[in-house]
C-alpha cells in the first residue's frame, strides 16, 4: 500500500474515531465541549504532515505533493462521509434534534428575541439532515487537505530538496 493511501486511510479512521468519541462522551450535546469536534483538523493536518513527509522521500514534485496530500483528503473524507452517516442515522438517530436542543438554549441565553431564534433555527434546519451534514464533512476535509497540502508541500519540499 503506497503512502498516499495509507495516509488516506489514517485521516478516515482517525477523524473517525474522533466523532464517535464526541458521540459517545456526550461532548456534542455540552455548549462548550461541542467546539472540541474542530480537532478533526488537527488530526487531518498532522496526518498530512506524516504522510507528504513520507511521499517526499520518494523524490516528489510539488505538484505531486499536492496532489497527493488531496488524494489522502479524499480517501479519508470518503471514509468519514460514510462514518457521518452511521454516526447520525444509526449509532445517534436524535443527534440533530439534540444539537437544535442545544443551539436554541446558547441562543436565548445569548440575549436573542424569540423571532430571532426562529429564523436562526429554520436556517439551520435546512442544514440538519444525515446526508448534507456527510457531504459537508467530505467537502470540508478536501477543501482543508488541498489548501493545507499547497503550504505543507512547499514546505516539505524544500526541507527535502
Amino acid at each position: 500500500m503506497n503512502h498516499t493511501t495509507k495516509a488516506g486511510l489514517l485521516i478516515g479512521v482517525l477523524c473517525g474515531i474522533w466523532v464517535f468519541v464526541m458521540g459517545f462522551s456526550g461532548w456534542y450535546k455540552d455548549p462548550v465541549m461541542l467546539y472540541a469536534f474542530w480537532l478533526v483538523i488537527l488530526i487531518q493536518l498532522g496526518v498530512l504532515i506524516w504522510g507528504l513527509k513520507a511521499v517526499a522521500t520518494t523524490g516528489a514534485s510539488y505538484g505531486k505533493l499536492v496532489g497527493s496530500g488531496t488524494m489522502m483528503s479524499v480517501i479519508g473524507g470518503l471514509i468519514l462521509f460514510f462514518t457521518s452517516l452511521l454516526f447520525t442515522t444509526v449509532v445517534f438517530p436524535h443527534y440533530f434534534e439534540e444539537l437544535r436542543t442545544i443551539q436554541e438554549q446558547m441562543l436565548k441565553e445569548s440575549g436573542k428575541s424569540e423571532q430571532e431564534i426562529m429564523q436562526e433555527m429554520q436556517a439551520a434546519a435546512t442544514m440538519s439532515t444525515s446526508f448534507i451534514n456527510a457531504i459537508s464533512g467530505f467537502i470540508g476535509t478536501v477543501v482543508t487537505g488541498l489548501t493545507a497540502s499547497l503550504i505543507i508541500g512547499a514546505i516539505v519540499r524544500k526541507k527535502s530538496a
